[in-house]
This record gives structure tokens, C-alpha cells and sequence, in this order.
């Protein structure tokens, strides 16, 4: 069940489960919390308090402005959190999800104690070759004017290599399909920025995770933020895609699980 909590003008949708030190979980530019980490909340929460937003554009949420920029999304994550009595937590963001983390980290270091990077980009501009990264964008503005069922026939089968179970795919299909144009343009938009400035000043533990056959975010990319972030481990998950946390929930699981507790305080 999500609960919801105000931040300014907006209203946040989010779910709250177990106890223990803080996991935030982000999730990328299409979906929402709970059909993109519901394997990692349900097996987390053991252990940690995990949260995970719908975020503004998202799911329950409602939209933010269209040039709301990655900045202005990390803005909003940290009085989010504040509001729940978080001041410092492990935060994990997939694709667009990492991205914001990255910029969470830089404006708000004190609030992280780890970081999890799962599919993500230093923004798609930081990321990838110039051209790749303004054909993303544009395809992007043009998709948020499809239909939900255009919308999903597009962009759902970019997201997974293996045989996933079809429930899992029911359910991200079905939080994909009520995306809101307006807050996946805001989205897109944050997501086509050019955030590798970020990466040498991150200093807090920092693991990486990609699918090894990720379309989306190809191995190159795990290894350029690697190479960027110092001390950081970059694993790679075997017969995955773009949301490998829910192709190899138990894999992923593991190396987060192992990880967090790893750079947990005592």
C-alpha cells in the first residue's frame, strides 16, 4: 500500500517497509517504486527500512515542471526524505533513478551513506555518444504523446533480455502504461543531461550493477563510471537487460544485500 506525503506543491506516493538502516530506492523514467524493486523491497526490508518513490511525474505522484532538471529532482528527494526523519541513507537508483542519485550525492553528500547504481547513466549525455543521446530525448518527447498501449509496444521490449515471469512483466507493463506525459517529458529531460562533473568528487561506497546484455545501458557505460568513481565495484549480471533487479532478483539481491551491509556504520 502506498502512502503519500507532501513536498511543496507536490504530492509524493512512495512504499515504506521494514526496519533497519535506510535503503532508498529510485527507480528509472518509466514505471514506478513498486514494479521496479518489489523483489528487492520484499527481501530488503528484512533488514533495512526501504522506501521507494513514486517520483514526481511517476506512478501516484504528481508532475513537476518539464525543465524540472536532475537538480530540481534531487531537490525534492531530500526534503522528501527529511520529511520522513532520514538524514542519511544507502541510496540505489536504476537508470534514470542512478542518475538522480548521482546528483542527490553531489548536492547533498552528508545525506548518503552508499550508493547503488544499477543500469545507470552519468546522464544520457554524460554517458553516451552525443548523437545516441539527443535520439533518446527526441524519441522520448515523441513517445509521451502515444497512447499507453503505443507507449509500452515501444519501449517494454528495450527493457528485458531473459524469460522473465509473466507476472513481473504484467505488472511493470501496467505501472508503464499510466506514465504521465507531461512528468516522463520532465524525466527525459533531466535524464539527457551530462552529469560526469559528479563522478570524481563521490567519495561514499559505491556499487555498480548492469545487465550483461543491457541495450539500453551497455556495458561500456558501467565501465566509464567506474573508471570515474574511485574505489567503486562494478559487477555484471549474466542473461539480464536493462531491469536486471527484477530479470535476477536473486543475484542482485545477494550483491546488494552483501554490499550494504558491507558499508553500513555500526
Amino acid at each position: 500500500m502506498k502512502e503519500r506525503t507532501e513536498v511543496g506543491s507536490l504530492e509524493i506516493a512512495y512504499v515504506r517497509a521494514g526496519s533497519g538502516p535506510p535503503l532508498v530506492l529510485l527507480h528509472g523514467y518509466v514505471g514506478d517504486g513498486p514494479s521496479t524493486w518489489r523483489h528487492q523491497i520484499d527481501v530488503l526490508s528484512s533488514e533495512f527500512t526501504v522506501l521507494a518513490w513514486d517520483a514526481p511525474g511517476a506512478g501516484l505522484s504528481t508532475d513537476p515542471p518539464e525543465y524540472t532538471g536532475m537538480n530540481g529532482y534531487a531537490d525534492c528527494l531530500a526534503p522528501f526524505l527529511a520529511q520522513l526523519g532520514i538524514e542519511r541513507a544507502h541510496i540505489c537508483g536504476l537508470s534514470f533513478g542512478g542518475a538522480l542519485a548521482i546528483a542527490f550525492t553531489r548536492r547533498y553528500p552528508a545525506a548518503v551513506q552508499s550508493l547503488v547504481l544499477t543500469s545507470a547513466y552519468a546522464g544520457w549525455a554524460g554517458s553516451l555518444p552525443a548523437d545516441e543521446a539527443q535520439r533518446r530525448l527526441d524519441q522520448a518527447l515523441r513517445l509521451s504523446q502515444l497512447t499507453p498501449k503505443e507507449f509500452c509496444a515501444t519501449l517494454l521490449p528495450t527493457m528485458f533480455r531473459s524469460s522473465v515471469p509473466a507476472r513481473d512483466v504484467e505488472q511493470f507493463a501496467e505501472a508503464m502504461a499510466a506514465f504521465h506525459p507531461a512528468g516522463f517529458r520532465a524525466m527525459a529531460r533531466a535524464s539527457a543531461e551530462d552529469l560526469r562533473s559528479a563522478l570524481p568528487g563521490i567519495s561514499v561506497p559505491t556499487l555498480l550493477i548492469y545487465g550483461e546484455d543491457d541495450v539500453r545501458a551497455p556495458r561500456g557505460v558501467g565501465e566509464q563510471l567506474q573508471a570515474a568513481i574511485k574505489g567503486s565495484r562494478l559487477v555484471f549480471v549474466s542473461n539480464a537487460g536493462h531491469l536486471c533487479p527484477i530479470e535476477s532478483p536473486a543475484f542482485v539481491n545477494q550483491e546488494m544485500r552483501v554490499f550494504l551491509l558491507s558499508s553500513t556504520s555500526p
